[in-house]
């Protein structure tokens, strides 16, 4: 049977404030997983237990085991940033050195214009540095009167328009973001464009995530997605990996607008034993971040933790020899400090294969060493010049 390998990314999870987390202006005291399970005294993790997540760092509520069945380590990120795009950018292999534009004091009066006329929109709202659900509130009601999208950005590089449907369809939001994306170039080109629509009566709007749509600027370079699609290796996303990547180097795409949908498609994916090539499956749980991590809810991420660590229990009994799975994150997002914004962070790294020795892989310097163990795993590794391997097949003798 061919080899596969699945790199499941647990959005916003990270594990403790990277030494420059000053610099990003994050709150002191970050550390999304151990601040969520010491706020969450009763949370049960035993799958991500065994495989060793409380051997990487001390987690109050959480105890180490004596043999993880994983590799488990932490790692730095080398990227200028702490949002989705350099984080998922940086662990397929590519590396932002130059950060993406961001705009604490909104954006400036030509982009905001051209976008009114190219739009034909009328005029917007907002236009400022905000939460998501507390802009809803605050500019909700002067939407559903004026017409005018809502604006606003935060402390990632994202130019986000939200709209009520009732007011402004689906296509039409789709439409703006996409003239959005082609005015957002050169020096204002952000990470992502993103279309937000809601429903709802004030003061309880309620966003539409299944209909969220981001439109991401191109990778910049190779990434493991493009380098395995071209050295016979399938390659298959599952929730908002295609949009990140462009579909660039994909060659399949399942979606998932929830971490529930996510999850089947993984477990459903794992199930499908016989491939007639290899496979590399990229995934991205992301409520941890959308739902609990930037609205401040400890509770609800513990919860969201808790389902994901069940089902993760089903994919170590059907997991074989040839197949791989990391589990990491690609920042932080404390539910637990002040601010609703990404934080700096590491993040945890496990990965786990039945014919591989666990062994602790300590703190690597960059996301990119994911990409380098993903393609040794595949045996490609002298050809992938990125990160150092943490899976190093001769070294690692079968349990």
């Amino acid at each position: 049977m061919s080899k596969r390998a699945f790199l499941v990314v647990l959005d916003a999870c990270g594990i403790g404030a990277m030494p420059d987390w000053k610099e990003y202006n994050d709150p002191e005291g970050t550390n999304t997983l151990a601040n969520v399970i010491n706020h969450n005294k009763n949370l049960k993790l035993p799958n991500l237990q065994s495989l060793g997540l409380a051997n990487i760092i001390s987690i109050e509520n959480l105890s180490p085991v004596q043999a993880p069945k994983a590799s488990f380590g932490k790692a730095l990120e080398a990227s200028i940033g702490k949002d989705t795009t350099t984080g998922h950018w940086e662990m397929a292999g590519l590396t932002v050195t130059k950060p993406f534009p961001v705009y604490p004091n909104g954006f400036p009066p030509e982009i905001i214009q051209r976008f009114i006329k190219e739009t034909n929109c009328g005029g917007v709202l907002g236009n400022i540095p905000a939460s998501g659900t507390e802009i809803l509130t605050s500019l909700g009601e002067k939407h559903l009167e004026t017409g005018w999208p809502i604006i606003y950005t935060s402390a990632d590089s994202v130019f986000q328009v939200a709209i009520h449907v009732s007011k402004i369809s689906l296509e039409t939001l789709y439409s703006y973001c996409e003239i959005a994306r082609e005015i957002l170039r050169n020096e204002h080109e952000v990470s992502r464009v993103i279309a937000r629509p809601f429903e709802g009566n004030a003061p309880e709007f309620k966003r539409l995530s299944e209909h969220r749509h981001d439109y991401a600027i191109k990778p910049t370079g190779e990434t493991i997605l493009s380098f395995l699609s071209q050295n016979n290796c399938q390659t298959i996303s599952v929730g908002k990996i295609n949009d990140i990547f462009c579909g660039i180097g994909l060659d399949t795409v399942i979606e998932g607008k929830s971490n529930e949908a996510c999850l089947q498609n993984i477990t459903n994916l794992i199930q499908q034993q016989a491939q007639e090539k290899p496979q590399f499956i990229f995934a991205n749980l992301v409520e941890t971040d959308s739902h609990f991590g930037h609205r401040n809810d400890p509770k609800g991420f513990g919860t969201a933790l808790e389902k994901i660590d069940l089902e993760i229990g089903k994919w170590l009994k059907m997991l074989g020899p040839d197949d791989l799975l990391i589990l990491t994150a690609d920042h932080g997002c404390d539910p637990t400090t002040e601010g609703t914004d990404h934080t700096r962070e590491y993040v945890p790294v496990l990965a786990y294969s039945t014919s591989l020795k666990a062994q602790n892989i300590g703190e690597r310097k960059t996301f990119a060493d994911t990409a380098a163990s993903i393609a040794n795993w595949f045996n490609l590794e002298k050809n992938w010049q990125i990160g150092e391997s943490y899976i190093n097949l001769a070294n690692l003798p079968a349990r």
